[in-house]
């Protein structure tokens, strides 16, 4: 058993070097490009979009041998749940003050508007459940990490999750460019409403952040990206809630069924319980002058940026080996109809943020102040 076990191990060790220097090269070009080519202080590309990119390139230029197949799974399993379990360390529930409980109702009428509809226009298309939920979930709440999250437990195919993600990236990317002129034009006059319009519509964080610094660029209201950059925590946060409902939503109901009767806690894996656990230790931690009366403030937020560090780079190295074995042959066998599925997905969730804010934002702010 342990001889197989590290036979195993030296069998995953090409595969995870290749997707960990896919990564690190990944992280390096996104930052040139944001910074050197768009000119943003800041880059507003996503690493994660940028390994999944650049590992597809490898994987469609390059015939990989089959050595790399033992690493290249393992990344894409273990790598990416245990990525997913610490990125629980981001999400406070005291850190976004009064605007989350401002937020939280526009952010869940189109979380609940997105992933209603898309499944029902997935279903009217033909299109597979994993593969609608993929692009729902991608779209409503935070792009690849919710795409990444939900996988697992909708046993999405590999390619399924590469051409999710590159869905809500190319929308996601004319989003960024195209909401802070949108934005401005509706609610000159009150750029928190545009900052809260970013935050429901955009699909990524880094592209949220992107947007935000846009709008405080062009039209000087640096409270745009401060209500924006909230408004996202708040969709980010609903992974906690939302990421084992899909797992009932976006399965077959005769693979549910043949499970026992403790079907739905079984449909939770231990990654989803761990991201629960790590966002209840941050938002404990924060309590206080000291964390958990033991710790000093400063040195708890050190421990924090290190955890949070450590996901993101877990999870670049996922994304690079899922990159790696989403081979364009096989997207191209999905066909059109998703990439019309994830079009309709973002405007819909887009226009939904914008009519209900337009409508109901003042009067919900009114409330709260």
């Amino acid at each position: 058993m342990e001889i197989s076990r590290n036979k195993l191990c030296v069998k995953s060790i090409p595969g995870f070097a290749l997707a960990t220097i896919v990564s690190f090269l990944a992280s390096i070009l996104a930052v040139w490009l944001g910074e050197n080519i768009l000119g943003f202080e800041k880059s507003p590309i996503s690493e994660i979009m940028m390994a999944i990119i650049l590992g597809m390139l490898v994987a469609n230029t390059i015939d990989l041998p089959d050595y790399f197949g033992s690493g290249l799974k393992f990344c894409t399993s273990f790598i990416l749940r245990f990525g997913i379990m610490l990125l629980g360390i981001r999400l406070s529930l005291f850190s976004a003050g009064k605007f989350t409980l401002i937020a939280i109702p526009f952010v869940l009428i189109a979380i609940t508007v997105g992933l209603l509809v898309v499944r029902f226009l997935g279903k009217k298309m033909n299109l597979s459940l994993q593969l609608t939920g993929l692009i729902a979930i991608g779209t409503s709440i935070c792009g690849a990490t919710a795409i990444v999250a939900a996988a697992p437990i909708i046993k999405a195919k590999e390619t399924e999750v590469g051409y999710a993600i590159a869905c809500i990236t190319i929308f996601g990317i004319v989003a960024m460019f195209s909401y802070p002129i949108l934005g401005n034009f509706l609610f000159s006059d009150k750029p928190e409403l545009a900052g809260l319009f970013l935050g429901v519509s955009i699909h990524e964080t880094a592209q949220v952040a992107g947007a935000g610094m846009m709008y405080q660029t062009q039209y000087n209201a640096p409270i745009a990206l401060d209500y924006a950059t909230v408004t996202k925590l708040v969709r980010n946060l609903c992974m906690i809630a939302i990421i084992p409902i899909i797992g009932v939503i976006f399965t077959d109901r005769n693979q549910n069924m043949n499970n026992s009767e403790h079907s739905w806690i079984r449909m939770i894996p231990w990654f989803i319980f761990g991201f629960t656990a790590m966002s209840a230790i941050r938002s404990l931690g924060d309590i206080g002058d000291k964390a958990f009366m033991l710790i000093e403030k400063e040195q708890w937020l050190q421990i924090v940026s290190i955890i949070k560090l450590t996901a993101e780079k877990f999870l670049l190295v996922a994304m690079s080996a899922i990159g790696l074995t989403t081979l364009f042959s096989g997207m191209k066998k999905i066909g059109i109809k998703p990439f019309i599925l994830g079009l309709f997905a973002a405007v819909l969730v887009g226009m939904t943020g914008l009519i209900t804010i337009y409508f109901f934002a003042d009067g919900v702010i009114s409330f709260f102040e």
